[in-house]
């Protein structure tokens, strides 16, 4: 995509030790003298030089790389207009305005009819079950495509429409997200593990017009009855004012049923037979995804759409509690996800790649669907989890799929990392030359284990920081051509500036710890919130105006190497997902015996953070185990549950300065057992600390 090439594959690593210093600090890693560089990735020296380029000449790089896609129109006016600075007006970001293009036809129509990728398998997918299996050809898909953006088009489905998506790891997930972009309606995918109140209050915000679910899944040996979960959705939606008028079921435990499991350009078989599942129908909602597919025909001409008409809406956790909707725009988006797909993983044709991310979260939009389809890539589509039914899964599919490029969270090695070196060594491997992890920083322990057992100390690893807001990898490494440095996220892509501010806004040069903000856009930047401008610049611009303010802390090394150093609003880090403090206070509140909440951050093992939260409870109740339990319950129904706190703690006071205001930085310290509290001067009842120190939960770090 229009940087030079040079000769060589990645893929060798370092035989040496590394280790991990004080605070994080570690030698860097870097191949040994006699590895060559990939074909892709430049040299450091070359890499500093075309980065440069990439920030000085943004309109010049991003132009290079716009040529290889294809446009029905090119940009006419300028390439690259912005605002960041709100003193100034209104933000704003666009890319290539007036050229007009359809993603989908980019990562489907032009592999199978111009590359002669037609034959290529585009996903294997590997159910939750060992023996559920199938796999879909470039060709394959794209037909599936068009006949569900048939579908749509026949439901009434139009350019800008918003449509609802809670699925699971399935592949009908990747066809209906491509079918949208198909026709120009936006897909707001929400994940499989959220409740029914949380697909209720995206569908609302968003006012999508169509739900697609699944009759029901299981993850593990846990049966997930989704189609129960999204029809709890649909009656709260038309409780509230907003009926949602078609819901397309896909028939995923019962697809033994159809007799659709023999050719692999039908759905993927099912082996589990699951006689107890009740299915809910809706008459005159509820529509079969197979029964509209036969009646559909295999041919859809694209919406051509402007470069900046909106993708999809994505919701991530805001600080005030209300989920934002992050808008990610075709054009942009499409350059940005495929350039940083192919340079950051060194991507090559014979690839066979997996990304271990739902698509429900923007990993997986990124890094699962657009990237990787972008570029030709075929890829591991995973519907199961890392330990079921064994905690060899994850390595026996590497080598039953000969998975080269492997993409995952600090989670999943953390967790992984307790069951000990030998369920990953009785695998082979060797077919892995990269890989990656990505959610959150990753403590140096579990890099050293990832680099040194699972990649048996030859596979370089790209730690990517990037947000939901940002569509694709911001810091990071790329590999063959990075010395790293466990934990660290090295530098920044192409076309990214960063800066570390202090307080008062002043950029810091050299050393330094502060706030990490983005000094220009770059093509795969959010555009706005759905429906609410005035939060996108108040979320992000406000604070310090001229810049993008990514929320992280963020401390600059002596090389000039990046170490993210964790939220500094008041959210948390759970498993790598963003999760609100504020919105998880509200649904403890919402019980009768609640009257106050506030919820910190833990250290865990496994997760990273975990919430530990303390509740006030209203005169007349106690706290007991059974109320606990309630209170779990609730959060798993309001958010789902993956917010489900490991620690509730009873808290007749909370540490409260003269004015009100509940000091979570205190805590956060008792929280840890830590003593060191430093200045309390404003607290309006010290006693309450003292209280709450001697009746914390036991807890593990």
């Amino acid at each position: 995509m229009g940087l030079p090439e040079e000769r060589g594959r990645s893929g060798s690593g370092s035989r040496g030790q590394e280790e991990a210093g004080a605070g994080g600090r570690a030698r860097s890693w870097s191949p040994p003298p006699e590895v060559s560089r990939s074909a892709h990735v430049p040299s450091l020296q070359r890499y500093r030089e075309l980065h440069r380029r990439s920030v000085e000449e943004p309109r010049e790089f991003w132009g290079d790389i716009a040529k290889e896609f294809y446009w029905k129109t090119l940009c006419p006016g300028p390439f690259l207009r912005y605002n960041f600075d709100v003193t100034k007006g209104k933000i704003f970001i666009e890319w290539m305005k007036g050229a007009s293009t359809n993603i989908c036809y980019n990562v489907l129509d032009r592999n199978v009819h111009e590359k002669k990728l037609g034959d290529k398998v585009a996903f294997y997918w590997e159910g939750n079950e060992p023996g559920e299996t199938t796999q879909i050809t470039y060709h394959e898909l794209l037909v599936q495509v068009c006949q569900f953006s048939n579908v749509l088009r026949k439901q009434g489905i139009q350019k800008g429409d918003r449509v609802a998506i809670y699925m699971p790891m399935i592949p009908e997930l990747v066809v209906a997200m491509l079918a949208c972009a198909r026709i120009g309606a936006l897909h707001s995918i929400v994940f499989a593990g959220f409740s029914s109140e949380s697909l209720c209050e995206r569908i609302l915000d968003s006012s999508c017009s169509l739900l697609i679910t699944t009759d029901a899944f299981y993850r593990g040996e846990k049966l997930v009855n989704l189609k129960e979960l999204a029809d709890e959705a649909l009656q709260k939606c038309q409780e509230k004012g907003f009926p949602v008028r078609c819901c397309i079921v896909v028939k995923h435990l019962g697809r033994a049923e159809l007799g659709m499991g023999d050719s692999p350009s039908q759905s993927p078989p099912i082996k589990r037979s699951c006689p107890d599942v009740q299915i809910s129908w809706n008459q005159g909602i509820d529509l079969w995804w197979h029964e509209l597919m036969q009646e559909a025909g295999d041919e859809c001409e694209p919406e051509w759409c402007d470069a900046e008409d909106p993708l999809f809406i994505l919701y991530t956790s805001g600080s005030t509690g209300k989920p934002k909707g992050v808008v990610h725009t075709v054009g942009g988006y499409m350059l940005y996800v495929a350039t940083t797909f192919k340079y950051v993983f060194d991507f090559h044709a014979e690839d066979v790649f997996w990304c271990t991310a739902d698509i429900g979260w923007i990993t997986g939009h990124s890094y699962v669907t657009y990237g990787p389809l972008a570029n030709g890539a075929t890829s591991v589509l995973f519907e199961g989890i890392p330990t079921y039914p064994d905690v060899n899964r994850l390595w026996s599919i590497v080598d039953k799929y000969k998975v080269t490029k492997f993409y995952t969270a600090p989670t999943a090695i953390r967790l992984l990392m307790k069951f000990g070196d030998e369920p990953v060594t009785k695998h082979s491997r060797a077919s892995l030359q990269v890989l990656g992890t990505v959610g959150e920083p990753i403590n140096p322990e579990a890099w050293l284990w990832y680099h040194q057992v699972v990649g048996a100390q030859r596979c370089p690893i790209v730690d990517t920081f990037w947000q939901t807001e940002t569509g694709g990898h911001m810091l990071t490494p790329l590999p063959g051509a990075t010395p790293m440095k466990p934990g660290s996220a090295t530098f920044p892509f192409f076309g990214v500036a960063p800066a570390i501010l202090n307080e008062s806004g002043e950029e810091l040069e050299g050393e330094a710890e502060g706030y990490l903000v983005f000094k220009q856009p770059w093509p795969g930047i959010m555009r706005t919130v759905y429906g609410n401008h005035e939060r996108f610049e108040t979320t992000y611009f406000k604070k310090f105006p001229g810049y993008y303010v990514t929320g992280d802390g963020c401390r600059r090394d002596q090389d000039g190497y990046y170490w993210i150093t964790g939220r500094i609003d008041d959210m948390l880090n759970v498993s790598g997902h963003l999760l609100s403090t504020a919105e998880v206070e509200s649904a403890l509140v919402e019980h009768e015996a609640v009257a106050e909440a506030a919820v910190v951050g833990h250290p865990h093992p496994v997760k990273g953070e975990c919430l530990y939260c303390f509740v006030t409870l209203c005169d007349g109740h106690t706290f007991s185990p059974k109320l606990t339990e309630e209170l779990k319950k609730q959060i798993r129904e309001k958010i789902g549950p993956i917010a489900t706190p490991d620690y509730i703690q009873n808290a007749p006071g909370l540490p409260k300065t003269r004015s009100g205001k509940i000091m979570r930085r205190v805590l956060r310290k008792i929280a840890q057992n830590d003593h060191d509290l430093g200045d309390t001067s404003t607290v309006a009842d010290p006693s309450v600390i003292s209280h709450l120190f001697s009746h914390r939960c036991l807890t593990i770090q």
